[in-house]
């Protein structure tokens, strides 16, 4: 009787992982052990790198605000507290957004943080 082999389905299984390692370098990208390795590094990094972007994104937005508060001489935290005390409720993200595209609406949220704090 003659072996049974599963032609199919493995080929089916290296090709999956030689098609996720198409443009690594050298035998990364060709040799089917390295390549596995290589693939299994690279989705433990994407999974990882999925939670850490929010972060990413918020210091990012905090930098921006800081910049802008900054130009209208203010801190961030003091930006930010006088946001709260006269009840304006933008979140970082937008607030990033004002700051770079609409000076002007930020220097009106600026003004109402200052007077807040006063």
């Amino acid at each position: 009787m003659s072996r049974v082999r599963n032609r199919v389905a493995s080929h089916r299984r290296r090709k999956k992982i030689r098609q996720l390692a198409r443009g690594y370098y050298g035998g990364r990208s060709r040799l089917l052990r390295t390549a596995r390795d290589a693939v299994n590094r690279a989705g433990m990094y994407s999974y990882a790198h999925r939670r850490k972007r929010p972060g990413d994104f918020r210091r990012l937005w905090i930098m921006r605000i800081n910049a802008a508060c900054h130009e209208h001489g203010l801190s961030y935290s003091k930006f930010m507290h006088g946001l709260s005390l006269s009840k304006v409720e933008i979140d970082r993200k937008m607030l990033a957004d004002l700051a770079v595209r609409d000076p002007g609406s930020f220097k009106a949220l600026a003004e109402k943080a200052r007077t807040a704090l006063q």
